[in-house]
């Protein structure tokens, strides 16, 4: 006992293993309004991409360019507005992943130190709220994320 008065740890409290139902429902509320902006943005780039005289999507042999130009000026841009389609979907599936991890309890937990902890952050194994605020999807708490992403520079 005395040891930890000279450490300054008998009021340590015990690390926090899980974020309370409380928090886990403020997150899902964070997660669902991140989710209807996807779903928004998606319809967007539907509307861009038909035609509204035919509701048919606009290919290549769309009547409105009439300049081989113009023409490649439309293909690049329907290229352009496919790839952000298809990563807001991307996006919109890791939000419905980490709603499942709400479901289960584990939302908000560190693939990476759940079992053993890193500690490489102050809350080890919980991802600190501020990186779920910003990144409401994340599985790693920012230095186990940072740790991966130098790995991969290296190859």
């Amino acid at each position: 006992m005395e040891e930890n008065k000279i450490l300054g740890e008998e009021n340590a409290s015990p690390r926090k293993m899980r974020y309370t139902a409380d928090e886990l429902e403020y997150f899902r509320a964070v997660i669902l309004e991140k989710r209807e902006e996807i779903i928004q943005q998606l319809q967007n780039l539907r509307d861009r991409m038909m035609d509204p005289t035919t509701g048919e999507y606009i290919n290549e042999n769309s009547p409105y360019s009439l300049h081989m130009a113009e023409q490649g000026t439309d293909a690049m841009e329907r290229e352009k507005t496919f790839l952000y389609a298809q990563r807001e979907g991307k996006f919109l599936g890791y939000l419905d992943e980490a709603l499942k991890r709400i479901d289960a309890g584990t939302y908000g937990l560190c693939i990476e130190c759940i079992d053993e902890p890193q500690n490489l952050c102050d809350t080890c194994p919980l991802i600190p709220r501020e990186r779920l605020l910003a990144v409401p999807h994340s599985q790693h708490c920012l230095p186990v994320k940072l740790k991966q992403e130098k790995k991969k520079k290296t190859y």
